[in-house]
């Protein structure tokens, strides 16, 4: 943002960014969920060997992670808006593949599709920055939360579109389902066009600290740490959920409903998670999202019935939603503004990492381990990104007398 523009002028720009980036991200966010909804389903009608049948989720997180760094640079040199505009071009042709694998059985293409979806997710992730980009240091929370808003949507947005879509190619079934994530990928474009967004190529990164120099930040690595401990648990846990309550003797149906919970639990509070964090600060809503992911945890920990999982899986999306938005709301204070887009892809990089190791790894233990060990294993992250944060917090405090 400029630094002549008066505050209160930039934050008219920023809300109006912050709708737009919320709209996108209802069409966007439902790129995922689609890809949730049916990557298994699908993959085990086409996989020759049912142990890959998750492997086109797993490929979707990848390709979020591979990602993040090539977008960031195409939006270094076009501008947020010329890069999410390529981006959702990028989601049409990943849905275009998915369908086409489909169609012709090969697993190979179907996984295809699925990994350039999570290239178009590598954009949709950084909505949220771009959102904190035109925002004042005491807005900027509340745009991010704004921005995750749409994810509520995108969680009515991709099952509706399943329901709607799922029958309509009877010789290829739920063909039609990614199709329609093409071209809710198309419908974006429209919303995007929109944004007016500070140009990121005329900063001059070169003016910036090395990114080596940033990322050892105790802040930035609190932050990240925070950040990845959220995101990569939440999809360790909810990866393994649905498999787990299936195994229990309970129903696909109360399964679905579950992940449905689990998905309100994640975005539903974003109506209040910025002013939570205006009102408290940073890190004491990251440290509340870290003990509540904790306490799912325990709940799964107590009990097999369907009532253990759904509050479980409640817990664990309201945890994510206020461990995640406060860990992103932590990184923006640990960057310049020429500094901002390699520091971005940098964070997002590591979480979204995260996030496919965890995926990868989940129905594995889920199928060694069982259930137990899979909420077990919660813990030992959550009490490293917990001491962080809270010494971090502890040296903010401390340095504000002599502030």
């Amino acid at each position: 943002m400029n630094q002549h523009v008066p505050v209160a002028e930039g934050d008219r720009l920023a809300k109006r960014n912050a709708l737009i980036l919320s709209g996108a991200q209802a069409l966007g966010g439902a790129n995922p969920a689609i890809i949730v909804s049916l990557g298994g389903l699908v993959g085990a009608q086409l996989a020759s060997d049912k142990t890959f049948a998750t492997v086109p989720v797993s490929l979707l997180q990848l390709g979020i992670a591979a990602g993040v760094i090539p977008a960031a640079m195409l939006m270094r040199h076009l501008g947020r808006r010329g890069g999410y505009l390529i981006g959702a071009l990028v989601g049409a042709m990943g849905g275009s593949l998915a369908a086409g694998g489909v169609v012709s059985r090969q697993f190979w293409l179907f996984c295809l599709g699925t990994f350039v979806c999570g290239l178009y997710g590598s954009f949709v992730q950084s909505y949220r920055f771009a959102a904190a980009d035109t925002a004042s240091p005491g807005f900027r929370p509340r745009a991010i939360s704004w921005v995750m808003l749409g994810g509520l949507a995108a969680g009515i947005i991709g099952p509706q579109s399943v329901y709607w879509t799922r029958d309509l190619t009877p010789s290829a079934p739920f063909a039609a389902s990614f199709l329609a994530q093409g071209a809710l990928a198309l419908l974006a474009i429209c919303i995007v066009s929109q944004l007016r967004a500070p140009p990121v190529k005329t900063v001059r990164s070169d003016l910036g600290r090395p990114l080596g120099q940033i990322m050892r930040q105790p802040k930035f690595i609190a932050s990240v740490i925070a950040a990845l401990v959220a995101y990569g648990l939440m999809s360790f846990v909810m990866t393994a959920a649905p498999m787990a309550m299936v195994a229990c003797g309970h129903s696909v149906g109360d399964a679905a409903l579950g992940i449905q919970w689990h998905v309100l639990g994640m975005y539903g509070p974003s109506f209040f998670t910025g002013k939570l964090i205006e009102r408290f600060g940073k890190e004491t809503i990251t440290i509340t999202g870290l003990a509540l992911t904790a306490l799912a945890a325990v709940v799964g920990l107590t009990g097999l019935s369907v009532g253990h999982f759904w509050l479980a899986l409640v817990l664990l999306g309201i945890g994510w939603n206020f461990g995640f938005i406060g860990a992103t709301a932590l990184v923006t204070d640990c960057y310049r503004p020429e500094e901002r887009v390699k520091v971005q892809a940098a964070n997002d990089f590591l979480v979204f990492g995260s996030v496919a190791i965890a995926s990868f790894s989940s129905g594995g233990l889920l199928s060694h381990g069982g259930w137990e060990v899979v909420n077990w294993l919660v813990f030992p992250p959550i009490a490293v990104a917990l001491l962080l944060v809270v010494w971090q917090r502890t040296q903010k405090r401390a340095a504000a007398p002599a502030t």
